[in-house]
């Protein structure tokens, strides 16, 4: 093979090495400039995602009342459609997810709907951030995550609504309990509801004696102490701030606030917690 031949060989070896090395950078480029799309079943930190099924946010977010008053976080916000619906009805809502790329997404769908002013997104650790002015909160997460943060919805205020798809709370539970239409969602397709309750338990004063009262979650059980008889209350419950609870033959009505108590009792109750 001549001199001449050889370099020609090299030559066009080399042109179509670069040719091939462009077209791959070319490649590269392009699905880099191509839109993040999830799919199910993808890894987490902590869960894979699966999308909540239309039908079921809007039954989540109809069973938490949610209105134009409200600010909703979505704890594990995934592609933003909870945020999304909240912010078409108004409310100020914010999905807290730790994927970058979801979160990219979830602000591309909610210019694309037209809500970015009420519908923001966060990139962040759940456990790290705080939403605790939040009114409702809304999760589809896996129920040791859902354990791990009851004590943290638990010291939110009174009266915040809690909705879950599909997995519950461990031994908190749910004030109430909805499923989508058949039709329209074929799994995942249930939902649990809370009222986070004020906290009760303790020794309060008022006018008819001593109240004491222990309490598990948005259940209270105690005792009522008038001095000449000590009579065990029963039906108690909390719903937020609002308590209820049969003593004797009284039925006591009232709302909380830190450590005072007042309502209705025949006649009206004012009552104060002492201090432990």
């Amino acid at each position: 093979m001549s001199l001449s031949l050889s370099r020609s060989i090299a030559a066009s070896c080399f042109a179509v090495f670069i040719a091939s090395g462009a077209a791959f950078a070319q490649d590269a480029s392009k699905k880099e400039a191509e839109p993040f799309e999830p799919t199910v079943g993808q890894a987490g930190r902590d869960v894979v995602w699966v999308p909540t099924p239309q039908a079921l946010v809007n039954r989540m977010l109809d069973m938490a009342n949610v209105t134009s008053r409200d600010f909703l976080v979505d704890l594990g916000s995934g592609d933003g459609r909870t945020v999304i619906t909240a912010a078409k009805r108004g409310a100020r809502a914010m999905g807290v997810e730790y994927n970058p790329k979801m979160v990219e997404l979830s602000q591309r769908n909610a210019k694309k709907e037209g809500v970015s002013e009420n519908a923001q997104f966060v990139q962040a650790d759940l456990f790290e951030h705080d939403f605790s002015k939040a009114d409702v909160i809304t999760l589809f997460l896996l129920p040791d995550i859902n354990r791990r943060l009851k004590p943290k919805l638990l010291d939110m205020k009174p009266g915040t609504r809690v909705v879950s798809n599909t997995f519950d709370m461990g031994d908190w539970k749910a004030d109430d309990t909805i499923s989508a239409d058949n039709t329209d969602c074929r799994a995942w397709c249930r939902a649990y509801f809370w009222l986070v309750p004020a906290k009760v338990e303790g020794t309060w004063t008022l006018p008819e004696g001593t109240l004491t009262l222990e309490q598990k979650y948005q259940f209270i059980s105690g005792t009522l102490d008038t001095g000449k008889a000590k009579v065990q209350i029963s039906d108690g419950k909390l719903k937020g701030a609002e308590i209820t609870f049969v003593a004797g033959d009284q039925r006591f009505t009232g709302t909380v606030d830190g450590d005072t108590m007042q309502g209705t009792m025949s006649p009206t109750f004012k009552a104060t917690r002492k201090a432990k």
